[in-house]
């Protein structure tokens, strides 16, 4: 029986029980995907990350319950905490993804995420299914490459919402991101990703690759805070800086254990 140290994180968080849980596995090699697929389906988690060391760096993947991802925020910092604090890696961390270079440095009890810069695109026309979901509140409609973003009001209107998940299921293969302008910071939002395993993700890094930048262009400046809605909550602070998205929070971590496979 092959044995692998597993952590849960809990990213952006200053706390335990707080911000998004993320487990990372450190390997020295990858593991047939199905089997990475299959860890990731234990854990239900929103993400599984799975680390090995690089030539320059570490290359990262993450899952979900169900499949694996092209991008996630939250469980690259949680690979980074794991690294630098329980594995005592020094300076910055260069990940290769299938996004391109992601980086982090981590100061003090803090880290900074270095992600792309995703602009909103035009979501013309919108699905219909946005208007009958939230009707006479939308502000705007834009996408990614992988989510839908709907603007509401505000961040009250951001928090009241009930998602209808088999509905938003619908919008596969993108996820949904409702968001609006906050009182408790520059940005709110929550996301849901119901048809990935994700009924609503606690807080999501990947999001504000596109949030930062349309923000910052409605608000009229490159330094803001952003806070994610969800139960768990979680705050990031957050930094336009040319082409790419600067994003800071803490991780700690929630358990250390062990991964037994067969064979």
């Amino acid at each position: 029986m092959r044995e692998l140290t597993m952590h849960q994180v809990d990213a952006f968080a200053d706390r335990v029980f707080g911000g998004n849980p993320a487990a990372v596995l450190v390997l020295d090699d990858w593991l047939p995907d199905a089997v990475l697929q299959a860890i990731a389906e234990e854990n239900n988690l929103a993400e599984t990350a799975f680390a090995r060391r690089a030539a320059a760096g570490w290359d990262l993947r993450w899952f979900t319950p169900v499949h694996e991802v092209d991008f996630c925020g939250h469980a690259t910092l949680a690979t980074a905490h794991v690294l630098a604090a329980e594995l005592g890696e020094a300076g910055e961390l260069a990940f290769h993804t299938r996004v391109g270079r992601l980086a982090v440095t981590r100061t003090d009890d803090r880290y900074v995420l270095d992600i792309p810069a995703l602009p909103p695109e035009p979501a013309d026309p919108p699905p219909s299914l946005v208007a009958e979901l939230f009707g006479g509140q939308v502000q705007a409609v834009f996408r990614n490459f992988e989510n839908l973003f709907v603007e509401l009001p505000d961040e009250a209107a951001v928090r009241a919402v009930v998602p209808d998940l088999l509905r938003i299921a619908g919008l596969h293969p993108l996820g949904l991101v409702v968001t609006g302008r906050g009182a408790s910071a520059d940005i709110a939002s929550r996301y849901f990703a119901p048809s990935y395993g994700i009924p609503e993700d606690p807080v999501t890094g990947s999001i504000h690759a596109t949030l930062v930048p349309y923000w910052a262009a409605k608000l009229g400046r490159t330094v803001l805070s952003a806070v994610q809605c969800s139960r768990r909550g979680g705050r990031l602070g957050c930094r336009l800086q040319g082409d790419r998205v600067l994003l800071s929070g803490q991780a700690v971590t929630f358990m250390r254990g062990v991964v037994r496979l067969p064979g």
